[in-house]
């Protein structure tokens, strides 16, 4: 992805700050994100010749990996223009262009999309970002045909949630609590508990998909709690959770004064590195039908 210095949020996160900047963290990341992708894909039953609509495609893992399983078409949709235009250029590059369209749309608004016109409906990681998840449901109910089927991933970041607020990201931060705390409230004053980061949790996706009228619904619910996996030092600071919120040494920077700073990363940065926190995460994947 170019780098003009004019990439919109998503672009910018997707590009850089979701792995901070460190090739090799991006790569661990892209395989563990291609296992979703494959998870996301099996469910779905895709069959060769159907259309597929992936709403937030990002940088179009899911979608590419539906052509590769001979989907007849894949719509990329998103509301970023940056990563559509990504998407647009890796299709043509990939020989891909004619089996492929692209629309700027939000996921609870696709109104570029024409009713029962897709087989096959996916998301990953992408209703975190939507307020309104019910009417997300509905259209994707709307632009399915009879026997179509939405496939999503979705992280659950309620869980674990008081656990993370004890600590900071995962780190015991042991005597230093009041400078983890100032550091975590700059994430808070983004994205509090009403965000939609944090406003449901796998049983409200159930209730959205029967509440939109699809039959059957299955959920595939997992939570781990696991050590945390060593990460260099530079890329955990220039990284952030999600597009909306700053990286770690931002925050830092806002919250804290120099001689503070010091101080934290004295005590985060070999934990950091070494793998001394806890990661708890709830996943869930949901498919469901179109009577």
């Amino acid at each position: 992805m170019a780098d003009d210095g004019k990439r919109d949020i998503w672009a910018e996160w997707l590009a850089v700050h979701r792995f901070g900047g460190d090739a090799e963290v991006r790569r661990e990341m892209f395989d563990h994100l291609a296992k979703r992708r494959d998870k996301v894909l099996d469910r779905s039953r895709l069959a060769p010749g159907e259309t597929l609509l992936d709403v937030g495609c990002g940088e179009g893992l899911i979608g590419f990996g539906a052509l590769e399983r001979g989907a007849g078409h894949v719509v990329f949709s998103d509301i970023s223009q940056d990563l559509l235009d990504v998407c647009r250029e890796l299709a043509e590059a990939l020989g891909f262009s004619e089996r492929c369209s692209f629309v700027k749309a939000a996921a609870d608004e696709l109104s570029g999309i024409e009713d029962g016109s897709v087989d096959v409906v996916t998301t990953r990681s992408v209703l975190i970002y939507v307020t309104e998840k019910e009417r997300a449901f509905e259209e994707f109910f709307r632009v399915l045909g009879s026997g179509g089927r939405v496939s999503l991933f979705e992280p659950i970041n309620r869980f674990g949630m008081c656990e993370r607020r004890q600590a900071f990201w995962g780190y015991p931060s042991d005597g230093l609590h009041d400078l983890a705390e100032r550091v975590e409230q700059v994430f808070e004053a983004i994205q509090p508990p009403s965000d939609p980061m944090l406003d449901f949790d796998e049983r409200d996706l159930v209730r959205f998909a029967e509440s939109a009228g699809f039959f059957p619904i299955d959920l595939d619910y997992r939570a781990e709690i696991k050590p945390t996996d060593p990460k260099p030092w530079a890329a955990f600071l220039n990284s952030s959770g999600n597009p909306k919120i700053p990286t770690i040494a931002r925050a830092m920077e806002e919250a804290l004064t120099p001689p503070e700073r010091e101080r934290f990363a004295q005590h985060l940065q070999p934990l950091v590195e070494r793998g001394g926190g806890i990661w708890r995460m709830g996943e869930a994947y949901l498919t469901a039908v179109k009577p």
